[in-house]
């Protein structure tokens, strides 16, 4: 099974614990008849036992020396459609033919793990749910509450769209080759109503990605091209706080109230 050599430009790591494997398939509870795909299926270690539940099952992965070892080991457990495509270039909103929401899963790349999310964003609309492995620091970012050192953009942005659970840790020691860090298994679900809705997204991420960017300075420096002395004043939010002190809902009453001047 290992006779694929993992490449590093791929950001390739391999799950062989099965332990681990047995534990992300309850996860995402696969069901026949569920529109599920599969991010970097690699050598199939989730893909085979997903797809048995299920009996068909779209993925993407990039590496096309992959692909006949992974459709041989998956050949009698149920219907394959491989993706031979950059993710990051994948348009998930182009597959959703029917009234099935896309459930989707995989073990995300390090390497591509943040501008993923950020494209995933784009598709929220059909996604019924996503449960991911992703390097233990990125999951812990995208599951960070307002004041503490793991909040940040990244938070803020994933959070306005989506409810994040983080669901348990992965060892390093669960792959081939053992990655340099730890990760973690979370289940990310879109919000069926938005709870905080800006007027304006551009300037909500306009304002969030200043606020973070010196996220050192109080909020009335960081934000000092953007938000006058009149809006702090009508959003009652105080100024000397920094970027990290601050909730989704507060940058969204900053947005809204900066986009009915």
């Amino acid at each position: 099974m290992n006779a694929h050599i993992p490449r590093k430009r791929f950001g390739q790591h391999f799950l062989c614990d099965q332990t681990v494997v047995q534990n992300i398939v309850a996860a995402i509870t696969p069901k026949p008849g569920e529109h599920l795909i599969e991010i970097g299926p690699g050598q199939g270690a989730i893909t085979l036992p997903v797809l048995k539940r299920a009996k068909q099952l779209e993925v993407i992965e990039l590496d096309r020396d992959l692909i006949p070892q992974l459709q041989e080991r998956t050949e009698h457990a149920g219907r394959l459609h491989v993706y031979l495509q950059d993710v990051l270039d994948f348009d998930f909103s182009s597959i959703k033919k029917d009234a099935r929401l896309l459930r989707i899963f995989g073990n995300l790349p390090y390497n591509i793990s943040t501008p993923l999310i950020f494209h995933l964003i784009d598709h929220s609309a059909v996604i019924a749910d996503m449960v991911f492995m992703l390097q233990k620091e990125v999951a812990e970012r995208l599951a960070a509450t307002a004041n503490t050192e793991a909040y940040g953009r990244l938070s803020v942005m994933v959070q306005y769209h989506w409810h994040v659970e983080l669901l348990f840790d992965v060892p390093a020691t669960a792959f081939h080759p053992p990655p340099q860090v730890e990760s973690s298994i979370l289940r990310l679900t879109p919000h069926h109503q938005i709870p905080y809705p800006v007027k304006d997204y551009a300037l909500f991420a306009e304002v969030v990605r200043h606020a973070f960017g010196q996220r050192r300075k109080t909020l009335r420096n960081s934000l000092k091209n953007l938000v006058s002395d009149e809006v702090w004043k009508r959003v009652s939010i105080n100024s000397q706080l920094r970027a990290e002190n601050l909730s989704v809902k507060d940058f969204a009453l900053i947005t809204n109230e900066l986009s009915s001047n």
